[in-house]
């Protein structure tokens, strides 16, 4: 047992899995549909499939497993690897992110503290993002909840041309949440 205390951790490391078989790790396949740069397209058998590979100095790469024949590309591995990468950061960063902001209020906030936070929920909404804007409840001020629907009732109303209320305050343990969604 180590100084720590604590058991050593004896498992052995995990070979990285690979998203696609390449070369000898495709098994118990007699033919595959091959294609790729410089490779007459079509059904071949598996060594056949390997000579190819191997005569272009490429790696035969499995792309669709479920297919029937198996389909395989001949291509260099790391390459196709790395466009891959590239491909899916592409796809990410043109997701879109949605950002939720939140603002908090008390059941008995005040006029000034409520035109600021209405302010910033304006700038939020502008710039495209989400406000989950909630009055929390404290102690007995639990009886205030009219108070508190009130307020996220006339919030929703001030910020009625920068975004659109999912749905109607709805009273969550101690929250009544509201969430503002901006308009296009």
């Amino acid at each position: 047992m180590p100084l720590s205390g604590r058991p050593r951790d004896n498992r052995k490391p995990r070979e990285k899995e690979m998203p696609n078989r390449i070369n000898e790790k495709i098994r118990g396949v007699s033919e595959v549909r091959l294609v790729g740069e410089n490779v007459e397209q079509g059904v071949y058998s598996f060594q056949d499939a390997m000579r190819i590979a191997d005569e272009q100095n490429l790696d035969l790469v499995e792309i669709s497993a479920s297919a029937n024949p198996p389909v395989c590309r001949v291509v260099d591995y790391q390459k196709f690897l790395y466009q891959q990468k590239k491909k899916q950061k592409e796809a990410k960063a043109n997701s879109a992110k949605v950002v939720v902001k939140e603002i908090r209020f008390g059941p008995q906030t005040d006029e000034h503290d409520y035109n600021f936070k209405l302010k910033h929920a304006q700038e939020f909404l502008k710039e495209g993002d989400k406000v989950k804007a909630y009055v929390f409840f404290k102690g007995r001020s639990i009886l205030f909840k009219e108070q508190g629907e009130l307020l996220l009732a006339r919030f929703c109303q001030d910020l009625e041309e920068y975004g659109k209320p999912d749905r109607v305050p709805v009273l969550e343990g101690k929250r009544m949440i509201v969430n503002l969604t901006p308009k296009k």
